[in-house]
């Protein structure tokens, strides 16, 4: 498959708005995509993902800005006249037809008389060869999953789009799946653009993600980059769980930040202060704190941050243990503590004392809200009033 791609290139957004009336959908969206590479849109419903790629697709049409693959300008083609395909959540699969001829839907649309070698070579590229002959209801979840993606990859586009592919299959079919997906494109080669609002699901499969909020893209780089040192308060608590602490920077001494923390120095690498001015929101990720009892002798961590705090509330979820802490001015912190030897000692009202490594540390703008990203429970619905008799 890979070698017999055509050339393509890079597909480029450039200066890309979107609107619906009085609504802007997607908000002056410049971004590259390198060929060949696994890319990852991220964000919440309503942030603009879906419209960058259904414009991307031709589905949609920008209101400005231009779409580029390679040297070819597809922003205003027909969508049957640009070299991509899309796999939608629903598969969108033809019930009556079995796999093969699902498969070689698109080639003899094409008019192409010979199909069986290029569908069979597809099947086996998703470990379906042995399913040819069945229907789509015949098959699972993750099944039908994988000959939408065969179905769409037998056209050999030069950009595969993906919208939600496994938002319809359960926890461990899905990631099953993300693996799957992986493969298939390292296999291939072709560009994949996969939109997605599980931050897990992106940071498996992507080599590159971009986080969208309200239209535009708050960071973008591989996962590890946006995990360890996110740049804005919505990246840091949509892209997993952070500790948001309200400090002072009160030094940068060349490689090296201090930050005043209500009487407290915490020290971190001065390049992961993204902030200009002095009051920022210190922040570290739960899994990153060590938890010991306070009157531990060995507690101390030389180099290291650290805080005192009282234990609110410990829950064993089998792989860790989550505890949630008071520090001394009454602000909660999470901390995740890997179960390879847990201290029975570390219960609800226990002193502790918790420290880090200052390289795990960031500082954000504090003019930023401070609970950005943060995914709230839907309210659930009353329950309606019984009718009077």
């Amino acid at each position: 498959m890979a070698e017999s791609q055509p050339a393509g290139g890079d597909l480029r957004i450039v200066d890309v708005t979107k609107r619906f009336a009085d609504f802007v959908a997607v908000d002056d969206l410049t971004l590259t995509v390198p060929k060949g590479s696994f890319f990852a849109l991220l964000g919440p419903s309503g942030c603009g993902k879906t419209t960058t790629l259904r414009m991307v697709a031709g589905l949609e049409e920008p209101t400005e800005g231009a779409i580029h693959i390679g040297a070819q300008d597809i922003t205003w083609e027909k969508p049957y006249r640009r070299p991509v395909n899309t796999v939608f959540q629903s598969y969108a699969l033809f019930p009556h037809l079995d796999i093969f001829e699902n498969v070689a839907f698109g080639l003899r649309r094409r008019g192409h008389k010979e199909v069986k070698a290029q569908v069979d070579e597809i099947l086996d590229l998703v470990e379906l060869g042995g399913y040819a002959r069945r229907k789509p209801a015949q098959l699972s979840g993750g099944q039908q999953q994988r000959v939408a993606v065969a179905r769409a990859l037998i056209n050999r586009p030069e950009v595969l789009l993906l919208d939600e592919p496994l938002g319809a299959l359960d926890l461990k079919l899905r990631r099953q799946m993300q693996l799957e997906l992986k493969r298939i494109q390292t296999e291939v080669g072709i560009t994949f653009v996969h939109v997605t609002h599980d931050q897990e699901e992106a940071m498996t499969m992507a080599d590159t993600i971009a986080v969208m909020n309200q239209g535009r893209i708050e960071q973008m780089g591989p996962p590890t980059e946006l995990y360890e040192n996110p740049r804005t308060t919505f990246v840091a608590n949509f892209l997993g769980q952070s500790n948001l602490l309200t400090g002072r920077v009160t030094a940068r001494s060349g490689a090296d930040a201090v930050v005043e923390l209500h009487g407290r120095r915490i020290g971190l690498p001065a390049g992961r202060v993204h902030s200009d001015g002095d009051k920022v929101h210190v922040g570290v990720r739960p899994e990153k704190m060590q938890i010991t009892l306070a009157s531990d002798e060995t507690a101390a961590v030389q180099g290291h941050n650290s805080l005192e705090g009282v234990i609110l509330d410990a829950s064993f979820i089998g792989v860790s243990t989550q505890y949630l802490v008071r520090l001394p001015w009454e602000q909660e912190v999470s901390v995740f503590a890997q179960n390879i030897k847990r201290d029975e000692r570390l219960v609800d009202g226990a002193p502790v004392l918790l420290h880090w490594d200052p390289t795990h540390t960031f500082a954000l703008d504090a003019s930023q809200d401070v609970d950005a990203g943060v995914e709230v429970e839907p309210e659930p619905e009353p329950e309606p009033e019984p009718a009077e008799a």
